[in-house]
C-alpha cells in the first residue's frame, strides 16, 4: 500500500511544490493549510509521515505536534521552519518530532530526510575522502578484536552556551544505522561533517571540524562521551558550536544514559597498535601511542605553582569508569590569559560555573571535583580527539603537557604509518 504523507503548511506554494515532488516519487499526499485543518484530516486519514511547518496562524506547529502524538502516535513528524533556531529544534524534538529542517531547503535533501523517516533509518552513511574500512586496510593490525556497532535507542537533546562564541546553542542526537559513523549536520545549511581528522580545521583551545562552509566547534567533550560509551553511529544536528555546559563531559554522559545505548549485530574492527608511534621530544612536550590490549592514557601535566605536577593513569574499561574518573573534570584556564582570549574573540561563553579559573594564589571560583582534575580533563580531551580516527583503538597513549594540536598530529601520524 502506498505510504500517505500529510503536508501542513500555510503557504500554498510550499505545499504545491512538495506535493509535486513527493507524488512523482510515488507517495500519496494529502494537505492542510493550518493545524486545525490538519487535525480534521487526521480524523479520516492515517498518514505515516507528517511534514509540518512551525509558523502558522490559529494553531502553530508546536501546538499541533502535541496533538498529533495523542491522536496518531505512530506517525513520524518532520518539522520545517523558515525561522529555524536551535531552541525551536530542541522544543520540537522534545515533543516527539523525528527530524527538523530549515527553510529554504533543497528538495533533494527533503527527499533524503523523507526516505530516512519511512525506512526507519535516522541517517545514511556519509561519503568521506576515504571510507573507514579503507583508511586502515590492509596495513592495520586488528588482532581479531571486534566490537559491536552502537547507537542511541532514541533521539535526545541538550542545549546551553558555546564556550568560545558565547551564543545560545545546542545539539540533537539522532540514532543512526551501522556504517554511518559519527556525523555532525548543520541545522541551517544541512551540510554533513563526518567526525574524522580529515575535517579538522583548527585546534586552538578546542577542536573544530569544517566542511563546505559549515563548522562544528568545540566537539571534544561530546566526542569523549561517545567514545566512552562505545557509540559508533550517530547523527548530530548542531548550530555552530557544541554547548560547553559545566565545562566537563558529565552532562553528555547523562544525556546518553537518558537516550539509551543499543547494540547492533554489525561489528567494528578496532585499530590495534603493534609498534610505538611518537611525536614531540622524548624528555619534553610530546606524546606516543604504544601497544596495549585496551585503550589507556598516561598523562603528565607540569605547570608552575600553584598548579604543579599531576600524573594520571586511566585504563578505559567502559562508560561507568569514565563517568566516575574522567567525565566530571572541567575545562580550566588562567586568569592572566583571559584578556588575551577576549582579544582573540574566544571564551565569550565562559562562566564562573563552566571553567576552573586559576590565579596566582590558586583557584579563584570553585573547588575541585577530583584529585588531579586538570590532568584528568586533558585525558578527557584525548578521549574526544581520538574518536576522530573513525574506529576504536587498542593502544596506550603516553603524553606530557600536550593539547589538541598534539592529539591531532599524533592521529595523523597513526593514519600515515598504519593506514598507508
Amino acid at each position: 500500500m502506498t505510504d500517505t504523507i500529510l503536508i501542513v503548511d500555510d503557504e500554498e506554494r510550499i505545499r504545491s511544490t512538495v506535493r509535486g515532488v513527493l507524488t512523482d516519487e510515488g507517495y500519496r499526499v494529502v494537505e492542510a493549510e493550518n493545524g486545525r485543518s490538519a487535525l480534521q484530516v487526521l480524523e479520516v486519514e492515517r498518514p505515516v509521515l507528517v511534514i509540518l511547518d512551525i509558523w502558522m496562524p490559529e494553531m502553530d506547529g508546536i501546538e499541533f505536534l502535541r496533538s498529533i502524538h495523542e491522536r496518531r502516535p505512530e506517525a513520524k513528524v518532520i518539522v520545517i521552519s523558515g525561522h529555524g533556531n536551535i531552541e525551536t529544534a530542541v522544543k520540537a524534538t522534545q515533543l516527539g518530532a523525528w527530524d527538523f529542517i530549515e527553510k529554504p531547503f533543497s528538495l533533494d535533501s527533503l527527499l533524503v530526510t523523507v526516505g530516512r523517516a519511512l525506512s526507519g533509518d535516522a541517517a545514511k552513511p556519509v561519503a568521506a575522502p576515504r571510507a573507514a574500512a579503507e583508511r586502515f586496510s590492509p596495513g592495520s593490525s586488528t588482532g581479531g578484536h571486534r566490537v559491536a556497532a552502537r547507537t542511541l535507542a532514541r533521539s535526545v537533546v541538550v542545549n546551553g552556551h558555546g564556550l568560545h562564541s558565547g551564543v545560545r546553542t545546542g545539539v540533537i542526537l539522532h540514532p543512526a544505522p551501522p556504517g554511518t559513523g559519527i556525523v555532525f549536520e548543520s541545522l541551517s545549511s544541512g551540510v554533513e561533517i563526518p567526525a574524522l581528522i580529515d575535517y579538522v580545521e583548527s585546534t586552538g583551545y578546542a577542536t573544530t571540524l569544517h566542511r563546505d562552509g559549515s563548522s562544528a566547534k568545540t566537539v571534544e567533550h561530546l566526542l569523549a562521551a561517545l567514545h566512552a560509551y562505545g557509540v559508533t553511529d550517530l547523527r548530530i544536528k548542531i548550530q555552530g558550536e557544541i554547548p560547553i555546559l559545566d565545562g566537563s563531559a558529565l552532562e553528555f554522559c547523562k544525556v546518553l544514559d537518558s537516550g539509551g545505548i543499543v547494540e547492533r549485530p554489525d561489528e567494528v574492527e578496532p585499530i590495534v597498535i603493534d609498534e610505538p608511534i611518537t611525536i614531540g621530544e622524548p624528555d619534553g612536550k610530546g606524546m606516543s601511542l604504544e601497544p596495549s590490549d585496551r585503550f589507556e592514557i598516561d598523562y603528565t601535566l607540569q605547570y608552575p605553582p600553584p598548579v604543579g605536577r599531576e600524573r594520571v593513569l586511566y585504563a578505559h574499561a567502559g562508560a561507568e569508569g569514565f563517568a566516575a574518573e574522567i567525565a566530571p573534570a572541567r575545562t580550566f584556564g588562567f586568569v592572566k590569559d583571559i584578556a588575551a582570549l577576549e582579544t582573540m574573540g574566544l571564551a565569550g561563553g565562559g562562566r564562573l560555573h563552566n571553567c576552573i579559573l586559576i590565579g596566582e594564589d590558586g583557584i579563584v571560583n570553585t573547588t575541585l571535583r577530583l584529585e588531579s582534575e586538570f590532568a584528568r580533563h586533558k585525558i578527557l580531551d584525548i578521549m574526544g580527539d581520538f574518536l576522530l580516527l573513525g574506529r576504536p583503538i587498542h593502544g596506550r597513549v603516553v603524553a606530557r603537557m600536550t593539547g589538541h594540536t598534539d592529539n591531532i598530529a599524533l592521529l595523523r601520524r597513526v593514519r600515515a604509518e598504519i593506514g598507508g
